[in-house]
């Protein structure tokens, strides 16, 4: 299962789901647009500032795939 981290806002979040949904991957979605705590939470498991940060299962620095060009 993919884990991905987005925003509601996010051009790149909404490719990335639609390239999964494509390849019917199962994944599930973490969307921080409105919850600062939690998407500092996952600046700090990831390194990165951007989104969609994209897992590959649980959200930890060894499964991080990076973003959507990373994919």
């Amino acid at each position: 299962m993919i884990t991905l981290v987005t925003k509601n806002y996010c051009p790149y979040c909404k490719a990335a789901k639609d390239f999964l949904d494509s390849l019917e991957k199962e994944y599930t979605e973490i969307e921080v647009s409105s919850d600062r705590k939690i998407y500092e939470k996952y600046q700090e498991i990831s390194g990165m500032r951007t989104v969609p940060q994209i897992f590959d299962g649980e959200a930890t620095k060894e499964n991080l795939i990076g973003g959507y060009d990373d994919m």
